[in-house]
């Protein structure tokens, strides 16, 4: 289930910028990302309560992916009929049934936890100790369909795959959005054979737990409350090197020097950013260790400092040698980043919150990160994105891309500082 729930992501994510400025819509990109928040506003938390309070986790999970990839699906055949390298005649369809695919997806994260943790739990799992690994087949889903579409190339009516310069390989064209939608569909039909996760029974006593707003009780506490402020304020990163990093280091294929021009890194960003996921795999499994011996906040920070060098050395590097060491440390430093915000913080909520709210905390959760959080922060990203750089006629994103990295790294900073002086969590 996890490695489906996020291979069919990472089929798009991190190359997507890279069709969008071909499609005619490159100016557009923190749009397209700041949807995925917008709809996680709203989305997880509706999904959370049909799956607390009427529908099964797992057959919501399933609903959700059916929805979602028949409208990536459709995103591909509009691509498709408007050809290779050709702007989409319709672009207000296409941003249409992008938005509808990612209405029903990012509910699904929330519910892939959410049905995991209950089935863990029915039999007897430690979820601190058992969830990690599982959660790593997600990521190394993610991996696979990033190295696939970096690689995979349709070209003259013939399959095959590739490291060299193609402009038809997947990660530059719409077939990027057939592959996330076949495996959506994939999904679905596997929702069938999963265990079941059963309902627990309560007769509502007010119209708040019929709707399954209680989650939004947890603001009363005021560690519960900073908590999901500052994941709001740590969402503002997750989606900026998922939006820009494929189009930056792509850009340096219109460079003047030879050697970064043509380097591999520059013709494979969507599979030297794959690094990034590599590192989350093996960093999940460090979770257990320092969420236990540390506690939220410790992890939490280190999560949030590590955003300052995830984009310092973006700002840094570039993809010749040497310089090339310092993406790929980017990179790696990604996982630590990710994983000790995004994967500690659901099982934080997990543990924190009761039995009858569990499906719209993690709901909530998701609203505060890949809603308000990353849906401001990627506008604001793309407004700095935009300002200091802009697209020349080769197709490439140039500028001043060191300085926009760094306006990034210094608001992470900020960030963590202030996190460190104001929440203070129980130890347990």
């Amino acid at each position: 289930m996890n490695f489906l729930e996020f291979a069919v992501w990472g089929a798009y994510l991190t190359c997507m910028g890279n069709y969008l400025g071909s499609a005619g819509l490159g100016t557009q990109i923190s749009w397209f990302y700041a949807i995925q928040g917008i709809v996680s506003i709203f989305m997880p938390t509706i999904m959370g309560i049909v799956a607390d309070k009427y529908m099964q986790p797992q057959r919501v999970l399933g609903l959700c992916h059916f929805l979602a990839g028949m409208c990536m699906l459709a995103c591909w055949y509009m691509g498709y009929s408007a050809g290779f390298g050709n702007e989409l005649p319709n672009k207000s369809a296409f941003i249409a049934m992008y938005t509808l695919s990612v209405a029903f997806y990012m509910p699904t994260i929330a519910l892939a936890n959410t049905t995991a943790f209950t089935i863990l739990k029915k039999n007897g799992f430690d979820t601190v100790k058992d969830f990690p690994p599982i959660r790593t087949l997600g990521t190394i889903g993610f991996i696979a369909t990033m190295w696939f579409v970096n690689c995979a190339t349709w070209d003259n009516g013939e399959f095959f795959f590739t490291f060299s310069e193609n402009p038809h390989k997947f990660q530059y064209t719409f077939m990027q959005f057939f592959v996330s939608g076949i495996l959506s569909i994939v999904l679905f039909l596997y929702c069938f054979f999963l265990p079941e996760c059963k309902l627990e029974k309560k007769q509502a006593s007010s119209l708040a737990e019929t709707f399954g707003l209680t989650a939004f009780k947890l603001f009363k506490d005021k560690n519960m409350a900073l908590f999901f402020i500052f994941s709001a304020m740590l969402g503002m990163s997750l989606q900026v090197t998922n939006g820009y990093a494929g189009p930056f280091i792509t850009s340096f294929k219109g460079s003047t020097d030879p050697a970064i021009a043509t380097s591999f890194a520059a013709n494979n960003a969507t599979l030297l950013t794959s690094i990034s996921q590599i590192s989350e795999a093996c960093c999940i499994l460090m979770i257990p260790f320092f969420l236990k011996r540390y506690g939220i906040k410790i992890v939490m920070l280190i999560s949030m400092f590590a955003w300052v060098f995830r984009f310092g050395f973006f700002g840094l590097g570039n993809p010749a040698m040497p310089g090339v060491t310092l993406f790929i440390l980017s990179c790696v430093i990604y996982g630590v980043a990710f994983d000790f915000f995004n994967v500690s913080g659901a099982m934080f909520v997990d543990r924190e919150c009761s039995q009858e709210v569990k499906a719209s905390a993690q709901g909530l959760f998701m609203l505060m990160t890949n809603g308000l959080g990353a849906t401001i922060g990627t506008l604001a990203a793309g407004e700095v994105v935009n300002h200091f750089c802009e697209w020349n006629s080769q197709g490439y994103l140039e500028g001043d891309w060191k300085t926009c990295w760094f306006i990034f790294a210094s608001f992470a900073l900020i960030v963590g500082i202030t996190f460190a002086l104001v929440f203070h969590p129980e130890k347990k």
